[in-house]
C-alpha cells in the first residue's frame, strides 16, 4: 500500500503544492494524514472480518452496487494509470533527456514484459525496494540541505494562513482514494488474513502504511519548501526533479529520475492489475482472461496519455478525481459493516463507526467545493 501511494502522483502533487501554498500546505499534509488513517483503518477491518473482496461486499449490501463501486474503481485506476504512464516519462526525462512521450511509450512496453515475465517482475519488485529506501535517504538529505523554514511550517500546521481543499482532496486521493485503499485490503485476503481474529494485525498495517507515506510526504514537503524559500523557480514540466536537482546537484536529479522511473512502472502493473481483479468475479470470462484484460488496460493508458500529454497535470487530476471516489467507497463499506450477516456477527467499534463517517462527510463536503472551483 505504501509503495503503491509513493509513486510519480505523490512526488508531482507534493511538489507542485508546496509550490503554490509554500508553509501553508503543511495545514493539508496533516489533516490528510488523519483523513487516511480514518478511511483505511474502517476499510481494511471491515473487508478483512468479512473475508469479502469490496464489490462482491457491496454486491451482497444491495444487488448491482458492487458494479457501481467497481466501475468507479476501474474509472479512478485508468485516470491513475495513465498519470503512472507520464510518471514514466518523467522519470526517463530526468534519466536519460528523453522526451516525455517517448519515454512513455517505452515505459509501456516495458511494464508489459515485466507483467508477463515473472521474474522480471520479482526482480523490479526488490530493485524497487532499495531503491526506495535510497529515496528516503536522500529525501532527507535535501531536506536538511535546503534549510527549510521548520518553525513557519509547523505554525501553519495548525494555523494556516490559507486552506486550499483541491490540495485536501488530491492528497487524501492519492494516498487512500481509488483503488490503492482496496489494494491493501485484498492483498491481506489474499494471504490468508481475515475474520475477527486478525484485527490486531490490520490495525497496525493500516497505521504503519499510512504513516509511512506520512513521514515521507512531510520529508519531500520540507525539501521542496527549502528550495522554493531560497527564491528556486522549478520547471514547471518535472517539478519534483527540479527539486532535486537544486539540492542535489546533478547525481540527485539523475538519481531522482530513477527513482522515479522504477516507482512509476510498478504503479502502472500494480494498478492494472488490482483494477482488472474489481471485475474479474463478475464473469468467468474475465477471470479465465484476466492478464488480457490487464495487457488491455495497459495498452490503453499508453495509448491515451500518448493522445492527452502534459503528465504533470494528469498526476493531480489522478489524485483529485481518485478523492472524490473516496466518500462513496467509503460510504458503502461503512453500510456493510451493520450488516451482521456480511461480516460474520462482528461489531464494528462505534467511535470507529463515527471517524468513518466524519471521513465521509469532510472529503464529501471538500469534494463539493473541488468539484464547484473546477466547473468555474
Amino acid at each position: 500500500m505504501a509503495t503503491s501511494a509513493i509513486g510519480p502522483g505523490f512526488l508531482t502533487q507534493t511538489t507542485v503544492f508546496t509550490q503554490q501554498h509554500a508553509a501553508a500546505f503543511s495545514f493539508a499534509i496533516l489533516v490528510s494524514i488523519l483523513l487516511d488513517i480514518g478511511a483505511q483503518v474502517n476499510i481494511w477491518r471491515i473487508l478483512t472480518v468479512s473475508q469479502s473482496r469490496a464489490q462482491d461486499l457491496a454486491n451482497a449490501l444491495l444487488p448491482g452496487l458492487g458494479y457501481f463501486l467497481a466501475l468507479l474503481v476501474v474509472l479512478g485506476g485508468l485516470v491513475f494509470n495513465i498519470a503512472n504512464i507520464g510518471g514514466c516519462g518523467l522519470g526517463l526525462q530526468a534519466l536519460f533527456g528523453l522526451d516525455t512521450l517517448y519515454g512513455a511509450i517505452l515505459s509501456g512496453a516495458i511494464s508489459l514484459f515485466i507483467f508477463w515475465m515473472k521474474e522480471a517482475g520479482n526482480a523490479m519488485d526488490q530493485f524497487t525496494r532499495y531503491l526506495g529506501i535510497l529515496m528516503v535517504l536522500l529525501t532527507l538529505y535535501v531536506a536538511v540541505s535546503s534549510h527549510p523554514p521548520v518553525i513557519d511550517a509547523m505554525r501553519q500546521m495548525v494555523w494556516p494562513d490559507r486552506i486550499d481543499t483541491k490540495s485536501i482532496i488530491t492528497l487524501v486521493g492519492g494516498t487512500v482514494g481509488g483503488y490503492i485503499s482496496f489494494a491493501g485490503a485484498h492483498r491481506l485476503l489474499d494471504a490468508g488474513i481475515g475474520g475477527p481474529e486478525s484485527i490486531p494485525q490490520v490495525n497496525r498495517s493500516a497505521t504503519k502504511g499510512i504513516l509511512i507515506t506520512g513521514v515521507m510526504r512531510i520529508l519531500l514537503f520540507l525539501a521542496a519548501l527549502g528550495v522554493v524559500t531560497a527564491g528556486v523557480k522549478l520547471d514547471s514540466g518535472n517539478p519534483a526533479a527540479a527539486v532535486f536537482r537544486s539540492a542535489a546537484g546533478e547525481i540527485g536529479y539523475r538519481f531522482f529520475g530513477m527513482v522515479m522511473w522504477s516507482a512509476a512502472i510498478t504503479s502502472v502493473v500494480g494498478a492494472a492489475y488490482t483494477s482488472v481483479s474489481f471485475l474479474k468475479t463478475f464473469h468467468p470470462f474475465i477471470a479465465k482472461n484476466e492478464k488480457w484484460f490487464i495487457t488491455f488496460f495497459i495498452v490503453f493508458s499508453t495509448v491515451i496519455f500518448a493522445a492527452v500529454g502534459n503528465p504533470v497535470q494528469l498526476l493531480i487530476i489522478a489524485g483529485a478525481l481518485n478523492g472524490l471516489i473516496l466518500p462513496v467507497a467509503l460510504a458503502v463499506m461503512l453500510l456493510a459493516a451493520y450488516n451482521k450477516r456480511l461480516v460474520q456477527g462482528y461489531n464494528h467499534p462505534l467511535l470507529l463507526s463515527l471517524i468513518g463517517w466524519i471521513v465521509v462527510l469532510i472529503m464529501g463536503c471538500l469534494s463539493i467545493l473541488t468539484l464547484k472551483e473546477w466547473l468555474v
